[in-house]
C-alpha cells in the first residue's frame, strides 16, 4: 500500500505538472504513454513488439498522436490512416500464408485506433487555442470525480452488483455516486467561468465523462479477464500499466472531441 501511495503521488505530480506546462512537454508525455500503451496491448494479445503487425501498429499510433500540424506537416486523415493500416495488416495474412491470421490483423487495427486516437484526442484538447488547459482539466476532473465517487459511494451504500461477471467489486450505487460527483465537478467549472461553458453543457459533459469513463474501466477489466491477467503492465508499481491507469481517459477524450462537446 505504501508503494502504491508513493507511486500514485509521484505520477500524479508529474502528470499535473506537464499538463499545466502544456506544449511539447505534454505532447511528449502522451507520445510515451501511447507507445507504452500499445506495447502493453500487443503483449496482452501475445504479439511480440518486433512482429511486423506490431510495428505497423506502432507507426500508426505515432501518426495519430504526434503533432504533425504543429510541425507544418500534413498528416493523413484518420480514415485514410486506418484504411492504409488495414490494408497492410490484411496483406500480412497473405504474405505470411495465414501465419498472421485475420483475427490477429483485426486486433492490431483495433489497438492502434483505441490507443493511438485515445491519446491523440487528449493532445487535441490541450492544444485548444486559449482554453485548452480549462477543457483538459474539466475533462480529467470529471473522470477522477467519477472514480472517487464510485469508490466511496460503493463502499458506503453499495448493495447491488453492477456487472459481477466483469468487475465483481463495482456496484450500481457506486456507479450512480460517480455520476453524481462528476456532475458536481462539472458544474463547479461552469460556475468558475460561465463564459467558457454553460451549466447545461457542463452537466452533459459530466454525465458523458462519468458514464463513458466507467465503461472505459469495464472494457479494460473485461479484456484482462479474457486474457487471464491482473494488470496490463508494471510501469507504475502498485498501479499496473498505462492501460490500467488511462483506460477511462482514452475513451472519454475521443468521445468528447468527436461529439463536439469539447471544441477541439
Amino acid at each position: 500500500m505504501k508503494q502504491r501511495i508513493i507511486t500514485g503521488i509521484a505520477a500524479g505530480v508529474v502528470f499535473v505538472g506537464l499538463t499545466l506546462i502544456g506544449g511539447g512537454f505534454y505532447t511528449a508525455l502522451l507520445v510515451c504513454l501511447a507507445v507504452i500503451g500499445f506495447y502493453e496491448y500487443a503483449r496482452m494479445n501475445g504479439v511480440e513488439w518486433h512482429h511486423p503487425t506490431s510495428l505497423f501498429g506502432f507507426v500508426a499510433v505515432l501518426l495519430f498522436v504526434l503533432p504533425w500540424d504543429e510541425w507544418g506537416v500534413q498528416a493523413p486523415s484518420v480514415l485514410l490512416l486506418l484504411w492504409i493500416l488495414a490494408f497492410l495488416l490484411l496483406a500480412m495474412t497473405v504474405i505470411t500464408k495465414n501465419k498472421t491470421t485475420i483475427d490477429g490483423a483485426a486486433l492490431m487495427l483495433l489497438g492502434a485506433l483505441y490507443v493511438g486516437y485515445g491519446f491523440a484526442a487528449m493532445d487535441q484538447v490541450r492544444r485548444i487555442e486559449g482554453d485548452g488547459l480549462f477543457w483538459t482539466l474539466l475533462s480529467i476532473t470529471c473522470i477522477v470525480a467519477s472514480d472517487v465517487g464510485a469508490y466511496f459511494f460503493g463502499k458506503a451504500f453499495g448493495r447491488r452488483k453492477l456487472w459481477p461477471s466483469i468487475s465483481p467489486n463495482k456496484t450500481i450505487e457506486g456507479s450512480l455516486g460517480g455520476i453524481l460527483l462528476a456532475l458536481v465537478a462539472a458544474a463547479a467549472y461552469s460556475f468558475a467561468d460561465p463564459e467558457i461553458i454553460t451549466i447545461g453543457k457542463a452537466v452533459i459533459i459530466g454525465i458523458v465523462a462519468a458514464v463513458a469513463g466507467q465503461f472505459g474501466d469495464l472494457i479494460q477489466s473485461a479484456y484482462k479477464r479474457v486474457r487471464g491477467i491482473k494488470d496490463t503492465g508494471a510501469l507504475l508499481p502498485g498501479h499496473g500499466g498505462v492501460l490500467d491507469r488511462c483506460d477511462s481517459w482514452i475513451i472519454v477524450f475521443p468521445l468528447l472531441v468527436l461529439t463536439g462537446l469539447v471544441p477541439a
